[in-house]
């Protein structure tokens, strides 16, 4: 069955497409944000998360507070280019998300809820930007109609 192309139909994936961009970009820098006071938090003062002794990926607390403080400063830079709908950005994003969750996962002792926020934040940063196609940002689709 041949489908007829509606009017709109295009923009309406685009701006969707547009909007999840925007929504995995937004999170990024909140993620960033958050982790880079996190980073902070711990170089600071590490009286202000748990110690938990015998933990097998044991680092000092100003060590992860360096590698999240890190990760938090690149997550914001590339948060800056999905506002821009760059693919390196995108290919990024997934990066530093992943990063992000597995820097989470390694502290979860340090700071348990924190730590489950972030690993859901980054997860939502990845699953929005995966989901846009790249057609749908501008690039034309290919000339024949689609059945869905």
């Amino acid at each position: 069955m041949t489908g007829t192309h509606t009017p709109g139909t295009h923009t309406a994936r685009q701006q969707w497409a547009a909007g999840v961009m925007v929504f995995g970009a937004v999170l990024l820098l909140l993620a960033g944000i958050l982790a880079i006071f996190r980073g902070i938090m711990a170089i600071a003062q590490d009286d202000v998360f748990i110690t938990t002794p015998n933990y097998v990926f044991a680092f000092d607390l100003t060590g992860w507070g360096w590698i999240h403080l890190i990760l938090g400063a690149v997550a914001v830079l590339v948060s800056v280019g999905l506002f821009q709908a760059a693919t390196w950005a995108r290919i990024g994003g997934v990066t530093i998300a992943g990063l992000i969750i597995i820097a989470n996962f390694l502290s979860l002792p340090y700071s348990p809820l924190w730590s489950v926020l972030m690993i859901a934040f980054s997860g939502f940063v990845i699953w929005a930007l995966c989901v846009a196609r790249k057609d749908a940002f501008g690039e034309p689709l290919d000339s024949a109609p689609r059945d869905v």
